[in-house]
């Protein structure tokens, strides 16, 4: 077992240090500049190993999301888990979104690095590197979903979620893009996903009743 985690460890490692180069690289060329076999030769490795990794040149950006791909899945299915507490799919990730915010997460769209400020600004920027994030979305959606109870409701609700998370992020980008401070974005920052998350609650009122333990999925 643990030769297993020790090249799960390096299998890890290996994804970060080459999506690292590639970002690097594209930060400094542009993405369309910048071929796959300059990425495997920065990297020290072979260009087919570089696929085996990552299946296509978008995906050495979009790694840097990986780990939050099914993040609100994990989120609600830890609030059903402890429905005890009342608290419904809705506010739960609520409530992630605002932690995010006072932590300034990069994933949030509240954060001045000059790092993550150009990130996004590649990621924007770049037309398939949008498509390939709308992609991603959608297995965000997908997990979400199965983990609201999978019907056609919980796929429309989890739909409306990842949207608004997604907005929410986005404005918050643009506008410390264009040279506003954090601490000046961080109060509408604030006011703008309580409101949203409210309206979510709001409109979808049978998720409520999952905050209370009930395991039997609604259709509205």
């Amino acid at each position: 077992m643990a030769e297993i985690g020790l090249r799960e460890r390096k299998k890890r490692q290996t994804y970060q240090n080459v999506s690292d180069i590639a970002i690097g690289l594209f930060l400094e060329k542009g993405f369309d500049a910048v071929s796959v076999a300059e990425i495997a030769a920065a990297a020290g490795i072979s260009k087919p190993t570089l696929f085996r990794y990552f299946p296509a040149k978008e995906d050495l950006v979009l790694h840097r999301f990986a780990d939050h791909e099914d993040e609100a899945a994990r989120v609600v299915r830890a609030a059903r888990a402890t429905a005890g507490a009342g608290a419904s799919p809705v506010d739960a990730l609520r409530r992630q979104f605002l932690d995010g915010l006072s932590r300034e997460d990069p994933v949030t769209g509240l954060n001045d690095a000059p790092g993550v400020l150009a990130f996004h600004g590649l990621l924007y920027g770049t037309p398939s590197l949008v498509a390939r994030a709308y992609e991603y979305q959608q297995r965000s959606e997908a997990a979400l979903a199965g983990a609201l109870g999978g019907t056609l409701a919980a796929r429309l609700a989890a739909g409306q979620i990842i949207a608004v998370q997604r907005i929410l992020a986005q404005e918050n980008w643009r506008r410390i893009a264009a040279g506003e401070a954090v601490e000046a974005v961080r109060v509408d920052a604030v006011e703008a996903a309580e409101e949203a998350f409210g309206q979510l609650e709001a409109g979808l009122p049978w998720l409520r009743d999952m905050g209370l333990g009930n395991a039997t999925d609604k259709t509205g």
